[in-house]
């Protein structure tokens, strides 16, 4: 872990530096699939491990709210991104993961709610979590869209996906902290274009 041998400063120094190595074209791609998600009434589906878990549902809750203020609803007529986080509902992931496998909570999901043209966005810092991959691996097979956050090498999440953001560290923290970053621009990038958008226009 990075900040165990780094300052404060030096760790935030760094957390900058490879802020700017992103593929920002990358960035955007993400950024214009969760918008033309919402243009076209898709789906979008997060989800992933641990501090990838919290993620998942940060993405879910900001984008869903954020992306239409309170006093936009009558003229915008209610319209808000069809988000869900599958790491949300414990009682039915216990239960896919205790009768089933643990490697099917998310999949099990996917096949029950998910739909073609529907986006996926798995996200996992090391790209291997069997969950993560067994639910990208059906995503593909059935006509939905996959986008991969990774860190690390990328794992076989990177490879698996059809696209994504990948944050080439081997600093699980650092990378979480930059997939957060991520979310928290694609929810400014995402009002910002629903704002814009003539057809709400008065």
């Amino acid at each position: 872990m990075l900040g165990m041998n780094l300052s404060a400063s030096a760790y935030f120094d760094q957390m900058c530096e490879e802020l700017k190595r992103l593929d920002m074209a990358a960035v955007q791609r993400l950024c214009d699939r969760v918008y033309d998600a919402w243009n076209e009434g898709r789906q979008v589906f997060t989800f992933g491990n641990g501090g990838s878990a919290a993620a998942a549902t940060h993405y879910a809750a900001d984008w869903a709210k954020n992306c239409l203020a309170a006093d936009d609803l009558t003229r915008c007529g209610g319209k808000r991104l069809k988000i869900f986080s599958l790491v949300d509902n414990v009682a039915w992931m216990t239960a896919l993961g205790n009768d089933l496998a643990y490697d099917q909570i998310f999949c099990q999901q996917l096949v029950h709610f998910g739909n073609r043209g529907d986006l996926v966005i798995a996200i996992s810092g090391s790209g291997n979590s069997p969950n993560v991959l067994k639910a990208v691996e059906w995503a593909n097979a059935n006509g939905l869209t996959t986008f991969g956050m990774t860190g690390y090498d990328g794992g076989k999440l990177k490879r698996l996906s059809m696209d994504g953001v990948h944050v080439a560290l081997n600093d699980m923290a650092m990378v979480e902290s930059i997939h957060t970053s991520i979310g928290h621009y694609v929810v400014d990038d995402l009002t910002a274009r629903i704002q814009r958008c003539g057809k709400y226009a008065d």
